[in-house]
C-alpha cells in the first residue's frame, strides 16, 4: 500500500465570511463612485452642456469611465488589504497585483495563495464580474442620457 500525502482542506466559511462583508464594502464603494457620476450628468445638463457637441459628450463619458476606474482600482486596493490582514500575503504590492489578476478574471495564475484562503479568489472575481457590469450599464446609461438629449435638442424648433 502506498502512502498517500494528506492534502489541505480548503477552507470555505471564514473565508465567505470575509469574502461577504469585502464584497458590501466595495458595493458601497461602487455606489458612491455611481452616485457621482450622476451628480457629473445632472449637472452638465442642468448647464447645458450634455448633448450639445460631440467633444463636450466625449468629455463626460471620459469623467464618467475615469471615476468608474477609480472605483475599481480602490475596491482592488480594499481586497489587497484584506489579503494582507488575512495573512494570505505580508507584502501590499504583491496582494494588490493578486487582487488585480482575480478582480479583472485575468487570473495568470502565477501567484496562488494557501488553501485557507485560496477560496476568496473566486470570490473576488465574482465580485468584480458584478461591479464591472453595473459600471457597463452606468456607462451605456450615460451615453443613452446624451443621445436622448441631443435627439431632442434636434427636435426643438428654433426661435
Amino acid at each position: 500500500m502506498t502512502p498517500t500525502t494528506p492534502s489541505p482542506e480548503i477552507a470555505v466559511l471564514l473565508p465567505l465570511a470575509v469574502s461577504l462583508a469585502t464584497t458590501l464594502t466595495t458595493i458601497v464603494v461602487h455606489a458612491i463612485a455611481l452616485m457621482a457620476i450622476v451628480q457629473l450628468v445632472r449637472r452638465e445638463h442642468r448647464l447645458g452642456h450634455a448633448g450639445v457637441g460631440f467633444w463636450r459628450d466625449v468629455a463626460i463619458v471620459t469623467g464618467a469611465i475615469l471615476v468608474a476606474l477609480i472605483a475599481h482600482l480602490v475596491e482592488m486596493m480594499i481586497w489587497a488589504a484584506v489579503f494582507v490582514l488575512c495573512g494570505a500575503f505580508t507584502d501590499f504590492s504583491a496582494a494588490f497585483y493578486h487582487s488585480t489578476m482575480n478582480y479583472t478574471s485575468l487570473g495568470y495564475g502565477d501567484i496562488v495563495m494557501s488553501a485557507s484562503w485560496k477560496l476568496l479568489g473566486p470570490l473576488e472575481a465574482a465580485n468584480g464580474l458584478l461591479l464591472f457590469g453595473v459600471t457597463t450599464a452606468m456607462i451605456f446609461a450615460v451615453i443613452q442620457r446624451l443621445f436622448q438629449t441631443r435627439h431632442k435638442y434636434r427636435q426643438s424648433p428654433s426661435p
